[in-house]
């Protein structure tokens, strides 16, 4: 990996970490409200009590900056019954965050169809004990994700078409993830960067910190870079003991299907193709090359 690659990482990943056209399908409605303390009927909307807060609608906002939906309080669930937070009316010019939240502890996000949004869920620190899980995120520009937090587990996501993003162009992530956490199941299916001067890195997982977590039965393809821009299954920043197991990695050609900055970390059983280089870094404890 080059230098410049490494520079334009650290530094532009934690800044942008710390600020941050689809078909309709029909609304499908919950079988059971009992256990909501309230509902989410229009946005923007910020929630200042705790329970489970839950869509009975799909909703949608042309919003261009700010956020969709505000965490102002900790061990609030979010249960979007399947319906659709929309913000695609906004453009890739869009800076908005269709669900946010800062310093909270408990989170929970489930069930939600999340489109056209800057990212699709960003938690802040210092934040903990996160659950974000059952979710599908569509054609948001930048991530699909952001969370930052100890003790949290993303599990069993959908993460299709992200990237085109004109607020910030170069690079574009399925999920980016800091502190220790599990992410369990989840597939990335396209990432596509708005390219930055012609160029652009597509990450289908970036981990930064994560210390003892674990990654595991994770799939990502459809990586699409541009230029001087190459493209990371997995980019694990500075771990310490992370699992990395049973995942598919599928790459456009170039760049690593699975990197570690630390060799404390072991990778097995992974299934990685399509990648100038394979592993770098990890533990290579048995995988298929």
């Amino acid at each position: 990996m080059t230098s410049f690659l490494r520079a334009a990482t650290g530094a532009l990943l934690l800044a942008v970490a710390l600020i941050g056209t689809t078909v309709p399908t029909p609304a499908v409605a919950a079988q059971s409200y009992d256990n909501c303390t309230g509902f989410i009927d229009s946005l923007p909307a910020t929630i200042t009590r705790q329970g489970t807060w839950c869509l009975r609608h799909d909703l949608a906002t042309s919003i261009s900056s700010g956020y969709a939906i505000t965490i102002a309080t900790s061990n609030v669930t979010i249960d979007c019954n399947d319906f659709k937070i929309g913000g695609t009316a906004a453009g890739t010019g869009t800076s908005t965050f269709a669900i946010y939240a800062i310093g909270r502890l408990n989170t929970t996000v489930r069930h939600c169809n999340i489109r056209g949004f800057f990212d699709g869920i960003n938690i802040q620190p210092p934040s903990a004990g996160t659950v974000i899980e059952d979710n599908r995120f569509d054609g948001n520009t930048y991530a699909g994700m952001i969370v930052w937090g100890d003790n949290s587990v993303i599990r069993r996501n959908s993460i299709n078409d992200t990237g085109g993003s004109s607020h910030l162009t170069g690079q574009a992530f399925g999920m980016m993830i800091y502190s220790a956490t599990d992410i369990v199941d989840n597939t990335i299916s396209g990432v596509y960067p708005q390219p930055d001067a012609g160029d652009a890195i597509a990450y289908g997982i970036y981990t930064a910190y994560n210390t003892g977590g674990s990654i595991a039965g994770n799939r990502v393809r459809g990586l699409v870079p541009s230029g001087a821009g190459v493209a990371f299954g997995m980019y694990n920043f500075a771990p310490s003991m992370l699992g990395i197991k049973d995942n598919t990695l599928v790459g456009p050609g170039i760049g690593d299907g699975l990197y570690c900055e630390g060799s404390d970390s072991r990778a097995m059983g992974n299934m990685i193709s399509g990648f100038a280089t394979p592993i770098e870094g990890c533990r290579d404890d048995g995988n298929s090359l």
